[in-house]
């Protein structure tokens, strides 16, 4: 059976962080992903989940520090602004007991792609050995354009030519079904095609981003499919909540999502 872990980026987002991490627990999730937690004191957060018994995944390094940025990792020109931005979510992570980063490769002009490509590689493949000595994963996932536009990585098959080139073992993708719908479709082929890189899975109704029991994508068909195929991680609820997101978790009961009581 699938097992599912609430992004508090997106999930419980009307309480400060710290309150989410309970609320998420008291929902029925037994593991969280965080997306720029790095406001927050470190030790607070690990008290947090340890208080409440439950795995963290991992981050986001953060976007950067100026206007619109998201993230610096593939973006000419600004190699030691990204190792600084790396290095503060390397520390985060590594001290919240995350298995997972994932590093933001950034804006991107379609005039600046070919440079961006070789940057991007030669970051990932020396934050790939800073990672690995701390037992991190450090995840590249492709995002679609109409979100995120001139976002330097958007196609799975993408992401899946920098692993290859990079050959680190703890670059992985991390493929969100919401993404990797509107740029290309075809899920379960793709999931399927790119199990052997992928780290982590994300999901979220398409085009809504709300629950995934809603639009275009039949979820439970999907869900099942990621079972059949061995993926055995965690799928990460990366959506924006209709409403409350205690009142929407109807589509997460079977898959042992239940509140405490």
């Amino acid at each position: 059976m699938p097992r599912f872990a609430a992004n508090l980026g997106y999930l419980f987002t009307e309480r400060p962080l710290l309150e989410r991490i309970n609320a998420a627990a008291a929902a029925g999730f037994k593991a969280i992903e965080l997306q720029f937690p790095y406001d927050v004191p470190v030790s607070a957060v690990k008290a947090a989940i340890e208080r409440n018994k439950l795995t963290i995944l991992g981050l986001n390094t953060p976007p950067g520090e100026r206007e619109g940025e998201f993230g610096l990792a593939a973006v000419p020109g600004r190699d030691k602004d990204w190792q600084a931005l790396f290095a503060r979510a390397l520390d985060y992570a590594s001290a919240i007991g995350a298995n997972a980063i994932h590093c933001l490769a950034g804006k991107v002009a379609p005039e600046q792609r070919p440079a961006a490509d070789r940057v991007f590689a030669d970051n990932l493949a020396r934050a790939a050995d800073l990672a690995a000595a701390k037992k991190i994963t450090l995840l590249i996932e492709p995002i679609n354009g109409r979100d995120r536009p001139n976002y330097f990585l958007n196609h799975a098959e993408h992401a899946a030519d920098i692993i290859g080139r990079v050959g680190k073992q703890n670059i992985r993708m991390q493929f969100d079904f919401y993404h990797v719908q509107i740029v290309g479709g075809d899920l379960i082929h793709r999931l399927e095609k790119f199990l052997p890189v992928i780290g982590h899975v994300q999901c979220a109704a398409v085009p809504s981003r709300h629950e995934p029991d809603e639009g275009e994508v039949n979820y439970p068909a999907v869900f099942e499919a990621v079972d059949k195929l061995g993926y055995r991680g965690w799928i990460g609820a990366e959506y924006r909540p209709r409403a409350r997101t205690e009142d929407g978790l109807g589509w997460a009961r079977k898959y042992g999502v239940v509140p405490a009581h």
